[in-house]
């Protein structure tokens, strides 16, 4: 295991300080904010320790209220809203200096047998194939090292590919709403369902309002042409997976209008199983000229 993972695992591993309330602490993010995928993963690993090992999460709803501080610690309060013979749910909320910046409800379900279909994986080249992210980040020459850098830190838990170029690599034309990125851990995870969760819930914040992005021509935050964040969040685990083998995480935009930007995701295996569904919402504005 890479010491990057292991820095992201002890980071998702919560102090319990009473019945139902954990803490934890941030990192350094791309933005001087906290980052929306920590806080979410955060979240679901303190609902996820109040729910019996026999039930896996299946679906999650979240929504960012306010910035987080990446100084301050945060302080999660589990509500056990309900716990049926087959569901469970949760409501996390996250609270810094006494205010609420996220909220989360997570249900969780026993192993059912029933009717199974999904939808095909979409092509997309074999991961080996294709750069690495530190690769594909020092290609742009027009990128500011320190960006690169906080790029590289931020990302370092995680060997995450893209297909193309990403909106902050190449832009200044409008081009298809669609991204695709293979990504995986930098190393094994244990074999606990719930860890797996937590890291894909992770990862998902990182590109996936990349598609808004690409419709427009914009580079994004790391070339400063908008500003934006993460407004709310929705996933739904389909299938068992991995976290740490390979995943494809295929998004597009179906519109943007009134200074937000709408994502909507599928994540493969490797193997073609449709393993999770994702939508996300945030603001995508463009800098006012002064």
């Amino acid at each position: 295991m890479s010491e990057a993972l292991q820095s992201l695992l002890d980071l998702l591993d919560l102090e319990r300080i009473e019945e139902d309330i954990y803490r934890g602490h941030s990192r350094s993010a791309v933005v001087p904010r906290v980052f929306g995928g920590q806080v979410a993963a955060q979240a679901m690993v303190a609902a996820g320790r109040t729910v019996p090992a026999d039930r896996h999460a299946h679906s999650l709803h979240a929504y960012f209220l306010r910035p987080g501080d990446p100084g301050a610690p945060i302080v999660y309060s589990v509500d056990r809203l309900r716990d049926g013979r087959s569901f469970t749910t949760r409501r996390v909320v996250a609270v810094q200096h006494g205010k609420p910046i996220f909220t989360l409800s997570a249900s969780f379900q026993t192993y059912e047998e029933g009717l199974d279909h999904q939808a095909p994986m979409p092509p997309a080249p074999d991961p080996a194939t294709l750069p690495t992210g530190e690769d594909r980040l020092r290609s742009y020459p027009h990128l500011p090292a320190g960006t690169v850098e906080r790029f590289l830190e931020a990302r370092a838990a995680v060997d995450l590919r893209y297909v193309d170029d990403p909106p902050f690599g190449d832009f200044g034309s409008p081009r298809d709403p669609h991204s695709q990125v293979w990504f995986r851990t930098n190393g094994k995870l244990a074999d606990d369902p719930l860890l797996h969760v937590v890291l894909a819930t992770y990862v998902s914040d990182m590109t996936l309002l990349d598609s808004v992005l690409l419709a427009h021509g914009r580079g994004g935050w790391a070339v400063g042409d908008v500003v934006g964040a993460s407004l709310d969040h929705a996933m739904w685990f389909h299938r068992p997976f991995r976290a740490d083998e390979w995943l494809l995480y295929d998004q597009q935009s179906p519109s943007a209008s009134g200074g937000r930007g709408l994502g909507q995701a599928r994540i493969h295996t490797r193997d073609g199983r449709l393993a999770v569904s994702v939508v996300q919402e945030g603001v995508v504005r463009v800098p006012r000229e002064r």
